[in-house]
């Protein structure tokens, strides 16, 4: 019998998906819930699994995009489970037939054997996506997979050229064109939309950070003995924004036809960049976690992120963003709004540069902040208020912290 394997639903609003790679060839033998492939929507990376047990027959190649309900594959469950038998990657149980179907590998024809969905030794749609990310050519890469295909996991596992230096191109005129996945295409639409139907504008500002840095210097290392993850800035940053919003609730709200929705929780959407483009994974009711919470969160949702493993729950939702282009090295920037929310905080890397305190030119770590904003639900007060008070919080950690000597029990000590 052969039982057709559909694309699930897996997604309100979405209706496409791409095969981003298949984890199992063709004419397999499959176990029923075994993962035999990886579907990208907009929104997130999910597994198609086998519904039964048997040998898998693939009809639509790798990095083909196919509308919900399509059926991708079929599953002969009538077959046995092999054992020696003539299937192209059989795990024989005995040693003599081992040897039969190495033979019959070697002597089976070429076509026979491709999958139609990539060219030998060339990477695989996931796998291009992630060295594109990293900055690595796929030229000169081993790749594990058949006929040489260099695999996701090639990808991650793949390191920059050592020694630093950089690819010097050879001056030839070669391009090659790569089709935009799913998720590209859903951001692309996202933020021209965020352009185009709000009234954004942007106000900015700097921070003295040197307070923090050594605040965590004191701390840092009980924090994460007690712990088990490091005291980073976004804890205190998502803290700061935590109390702001509860002065300034416009900022914390979006606009629904004719009328103003407000939150009375807090969800924190984190803006990272995975292998597959732009994430935004949100951490719950941020108004209600200790430092130690956030922190957690924040290093369970960016590993998630890096491999692909974030869910479609783990990406909805979301109240207010913080997106941190200072890991990249930006100086400043004029952060998007992410939809429906209403504004967005950019944070940037931290330089010394020489201010003026108590009349003295000295040398303090500053960083740049922006925020973006909707001017239909916030106006400039709000948003400036908004701002000092979040650089207020961060420069005297004490009012952050409830008071100096309640920092150690905020740190949960």
């Amino acid at each position: 019998m052969a039982l057709e394997l559909k694309i699930p639903s897996v997604g309100e609003s979405v209706t496409e998906v791409t095969i981003s790679q298949w984890l199992k060839e063709d004419g397999d033998y499959v176990e029923m819930d075994e993962a035999v492939a990886e579907l990208e929507s907009e929104k997130a990376t999910v597994e198609l699994n086998a519904e039964d047990s048997g040998i898998l027959k693939i009809v639509i190649a790798e990095g083909e995009d196919v509308a919900i309900g399509t059926v991708v594959a079929t599953i002969d469950t009538s077959a046995e489970r092999p054992e020696g038998m003539d299937t192209p990657t059989e795990e024989p149980k005995a040693e003599p037939a081992k040897e039969e179907v190495k033979e019959e590998k070697k002597s089976a024809p070429a076509e026979a054997k491709k999958s139609p969905s990539y060219a030998e030794g060339s990477p695989s749609p996931a796998a291009r996506k992630i060295l594109n990310e990293k900055g690595i050519s796929p030229a000169g890469l081993k790749g594990t997979g058949r006929g040489g295909r260099i695999t996701k996991a090639d990808a991650l596992g793949a390191q920059p050229i050592s020694g630093g230096g950089y690819e010097v191109r050879n001056g030839g005129r070669d391009e090659h064109r790569e089709k935009m996945s799913n998720l590209r295409k859903a951001v692309s639409k996202r933020l021209v939309a965020a352009k185009n139907e709000t009234a954004m504008l942007t106000t900015f500002n700097e921070v003295n950070m040197k307070p923090i840095m050594d605040l965590r210097k004191k701390y840092k290392e009980r924090f994460k003995e007690t712990h088990g993850v490091g005291l980073g800035f976004m804890s205190f940053f998502t803290r700061a924004v935590v109390l702001a919003l509860g002065k300034y609730p416009a900022i914390n709200a979006y606009i629904d036809e004719n009328e103003l929705v407000f939150h009375d929780y807090v969800d924190i959407s984190i803006a990272v960049s995975g292998p597959k483009g732009l994430m935004v994974p949100v951490i719950r009711n941020a108004e209600s976690l200790s430092m130690a919470e956030i922190e957690g969160e924040v290093m369970r949702l960016a590993v998630r992120a890096r491999d692909g493993k974030l869910s479609i729950d783990e990406m909805t939702g979301g109240t207010f963003t913080i997106s941190n282009g200072g890991v990249f090295g930006s100086m400043m920037s004029t952060p998007i709004i992410n939809p429906p929310q209403s504004a967005i905080l950019g944070m940037h890397n931290i330089i010394e540069r020489p201010v003026v305190i108590d009349g003295q030119i000295v040398a303090r770590p500053m960083m740049y902040v922006a925020l973006s904003y909707d001017h239909r639900i916030i106006d400039g007060r709000e948003s400036v208020g908004f701002l000092v008070m979040v650089k207020n919080l961060l420069e005297n950690p004490e009012q952050l912290l409830g008071g100096a000597p309640a920092a150690e029990t905020l740190l949960g000590f």
